[in-house]
């Protein structure tokens, strides 16, 4: 008996890569600890992803709790 389509979703396929994208911030933030925004960019290489990619990342990161801004203004994994 062949099987059913699978259900209908409204995440697209650049939804998974931001959150791969979040994934390697944070892991490069709870390794390397707090760092600027353009020192995390590096760390990442972030130099290498298309425009915009890396800010929405970051957005994201941060909108969802897995990165925050220290008070000297870097960032850290949570």
């Amino acid at each position: 008996m062949p099987m059913p389509p699978p259900k209908p979703t409204t995440e697209g396929p650049r939804d998974r890569q931001v959150m791969a994208e979040v994934g390697q911030l944070t892991r490069a933030l709870q390794t390397e600890g707090p760092q600027s925004s353009e020192a995390l960019s590096g760390l990442v290489g972030a130099n290498y992803w298309e425009p915009g990619r890396y800010e929405r990342a970051l957005t994201f990161a941060i909108g969802d709790g897995h990165v925050v801004r220290t008070a000297d203004g870097r960032l850290a994994a949570t």
